[in-house]
């Protein structure tokens, strides 16, 4: 049997992940171990659950009989008896659970999406001509807000955008309200919030309709809801998060009269400054008015006037003695450029072409007659050693009708060979009849 339980335990651990499930506690007992052992129920069935010490420490419910809590647990066997039984490792009350879930869930996805990103955050306005608050009109809120608002800037307009704050039409109403603001276009800054509160009250600000109004609106918007340890989406989607609603309104508006002690103490720095620059720069005058004076400006400028009449009359002479020397020069170059005129060049080139081309055709002449005279010795010699000459003479050539071998012995030729003979004008065709030899 223990190894039949063994079995059906592993199956069920590997057959089953993490669960969450929702139920009433039942039967809770806590022995001195410190484990957890009740029942989780609903309106048809029960299932047994054991919590272990080492994750029920760290729970901040008190678990009691009649409890709605939502666990997250596996599946397993108690098998020394073989009972089917859920292991919880973690428990919380089911309202604020889902709640939590539904929280995380749409700050994960308007994450992803990157609404939160700092590069949509709008800078506020150091000194607004206007601002606007979207509250409930009768709450805590508004109050410390307007508060703070007369003591540091009285002189601001304040435009109040009455909403309601919880329930079910919260959001719709600060949606409204969020996009009518940018739609009139009156103010420079938003406050969006309200006072303190539990998720559930607070959770009007964590509505995807609010959220994309605050991310989608072109004035920049503070978010003060709830208290300091209060966080819902819209505080990660604001241009600025406040704590409070007071200090919401702090961020809004400058301290009017710190700005003026500062502004106050900047004049007072400003003339100073102004003050000693001018100081400074007459010191500066006066000190180069004297080093003017000492230095006799206007007996310097005659000097100068006298120098430069001067050099006004070398450089003319200068300026002679440099023409004179480049006309010598010039006429130098011409005389020169007489003689080697091209005019004179180009005719001496072309009576030495003329003479050249004379000694060309002389040549030519000579050597063509030598050729002529050497080819007619040539030719003679060659004439008297020709097979025609010879042919001229009587003589003739036989040869082998088919081959056209010359036949110069009798041993060569066969009675009824056909021979062609050549002789001086023709060919004569015959064939042998008898072989006779002279040897």
């Amino acid at each position: 049997m223990s190894d039949l339980n063994s079995e059906v335990a592993l199956m069920l651990s590997r057959s089953f992940g993490l669960l969450w499930l929702e139920g009433e506690i039942s039967n809770f007992s806590r022995p001195a171990s410190g484990h957890f052992y009740f029942s989780l129920k609903d309106s048809k069935a029960q299932v047994r659950c054991a919590m272990f010490r080492n994750k029920n420490m760290a729970l901040r419910l008190k678990p009691q009989n009649g409890m709605q809590v939502m666990v997250r647990a596996r599946i397993g066997l108690y098998e020394p008896r073989g009972e089917f039984q859920i292991v919880v490792e973690h428990m919380e009350e089911a309202g604020a659970g889902e709640l939590q879930r539904q929280f995380e869930a749409l700050k994960a996805s308007l994450a992803a999406g990157g609404l939160f990103d700092q590069e949509h955050k709008k800078p506020l306005p150091f000194l607004p001509e206007a601002i606007g608050v979207i509250t409930s009109p009768s709450g805590a809120a508004i109050r410390d807000i307007l508060q703070v608002l007369e003591r540091r800037a009285p002189q601001v307009p304040i435009y109040i955008y009455p909403v309601a704050v919880q329930g079910r039409s919260a959001a719709t109403q600060i949606e409204t309200a969020i996009r009518l603001a940018n739609k009139q276009a009156r103010c420079d800054v938003l406050i969006v919030g309200r006072g303190g509160g539990s998720m559930e009250d607070l959770w009007s600000f964590n509505e995807r309709n609010v959220v994309m109004a605050i991310h989608e609106s072109k004035i920049p918007v503070i978010s003060a809801v709830g208290h300091e340890v209060d966080v819902t989406i819209s505080d990660f989607v604001a241009d600025v998060r406040a704590a409070t609603p007071s200090v919401a309104a702090e961020l809004a508006v400058p301290e009017m009269k710190e700005l003026r002690l500062q502004a106050t103490q900047r004049h007072v720095r400003l003339i100073n400054a102004m003050r000693r620059n001018l100081q400074t720069r007459q010191q500066a005058l006066q000190l180069q008015e004297q080093k003017l004076s000492h230095q006799r400006p206007a007996y310097r400028l005659q000097q100068q006037q006298q120098k430069l009449d001067e050099l006004e009359q070398r450089l003319k002479r200068s300026v002679s003695l440099r023409l004179e020397r480049q006309s010598a020069r010039l006429s130098q170059l011409e005389t020169k450029l007489q003689s080697v005129s091209p005019q004179r060049l180009l005719a001496n080139r072309q009576q030495k072409t003329t003479q050249l081309e004379q000694r060309l055709q002389q040549l030519m002449q000579r050597q063509f007659q030598g050729h002529q005279s050497q080819l007619a010795v040539l030719a003679a010699r060659l004439n008297s050693v020709s097979p025609l000459n010879t042919l001229q003479r009587g003589y003739s050539i036989t040869q082998d009708a088919k081959t056209g071998a010359v036949i110069q012995r009798v041993n060569q030729a066969h009675p009824g060979q056909a021979l062609n003979i050549r002789v001086e004008d023709g060919q004569l065709q015959a064939v042998v009849s008898e072989q006779k030899s002279l040897l």
